[in-house]
């Protein structure tokens, strides 16, 4: 472990900086899983196993977790050892006496059980039953509104537009126009956009292509941030709904706010809760919901 890093470690666990070089492209690959919790450190006496590593691992943002397991791994252990090192020397000053230590242990112990018990509560609602009905609530708090898929043409002149506009009138195909003309993206599949909602599109574009009727596109070229649109509607339809599988992450974190705020409220209704001004004066007693 280089001794250079390793205060970068204490001051900012894994700062980018101290991690940016290529030193570490070759660390070697290391089994995170083995068949037993193997001691990897030992601080005054004190162990530190291989679990307790891998958990401070998993906790990393990102761009840390990508680093090579086995550099990142040696990392973070002896940052754990540098830890417990001042821990142990705060114990022998002492320290833990200290109101301060005292009031951040309470403090953090706290938090511990308020994180346990919530994610256990949420854990339990967490039924299939639950999701499916606040995938029912989500479509009917969202009705399906209207989309059209449309091509268009983006060019950088209103003259180039105009010209496009005259070689439509002639018969020439729209998408083979996009192919050849278009400067946008879109271009290589024939300006398809496919479909789209009007919220999806910048207001002047979305006026226009909402305006058409199928199969007609807008012989008055339209002007955007983006250049001049030839703008041609293929189809309308009604919206989908998302399907369920593919909205779970979004259902999950519903239910887990809805489980959150049962709780809570079920809390305060059968506890006496007293909630003072700024300055100390009491307010009046809320009435307890029923």
């Amino acid at each position: 472990m280089s001794k250079l890093l390793r205060p970068a470690l204490v001051a900012g666990f894994l700062a980018c900086t101290a991690l940016a070089g290529t030193a570490w492209a070759q660390a070697p690959v290391m089994n995170l899983n083995p068949p037993t919790d193997a001691v990897v450190g030992r601080v005054e006496g004190t162990e530190i196993r291989r679990s307790e590593v891998i958990t401070v691992m998993e906790g990393l943002p990102e761009q840390y977790r990508s680093l090579p397991p086995a550099y990142l791994f040696d990392l973070v252990l002896s940052q754990m050892i540098d830890r417990k090192l001042m821990a142990t020397a705060a114990e022998k000053a002492n320290i833990g006496e200290d109101p301060v230590v005292k009031k951040r242990v309470a403090e953090a112990r706290e938090r511990a059980l308020q994180e346990v018990y919530v994610g256990r509560e949420v854990e339990k609602g967490m039924t299939e039953e639950k999701l499916r009905d606040a995938y029912k609530k989500m479509i009917a708090d969202n009705p399906a509104g209207e989309e059209i898929r449309a091509r268009h043409i983006l060019v950088a002149t209103e003259d180039e537009a105009k010209g496009l506009v005259a070689e439509l009138k002639k018969g020439t195909d729209f998408a083979t126009l996009a192919k050849t003309k278009s400067t946008g993206p879109s271009a290589a599949t024939g300006g398809d956009l496919g479909f789209f909602k009007k919220e999806d599109m910048v207001p002047e574009f979305t006026e226009a292509a909402f305006a058409l009727k199928p199969g007609a596109y807008t012989e008055t070229p339209v002007k955007s941030q983006f250049g001049w649109h030839v703008i041609k509607l293929e189809e309308r339809r009604t919206a989908p709904p998302p399907e369920f599988e593919a909205s779970k992450d979004e259902l999950r974190q519903q239910v887990a706010r809805d489980t959150i705020t049962a709780m809570v409220e079920k809390l305060r209704s059968n506890a006496k809760v007293e909630q003072f001004d700024m300055d100390g004066n009491p307010r009046p007693e809320q009435p307890k919901k029923q």
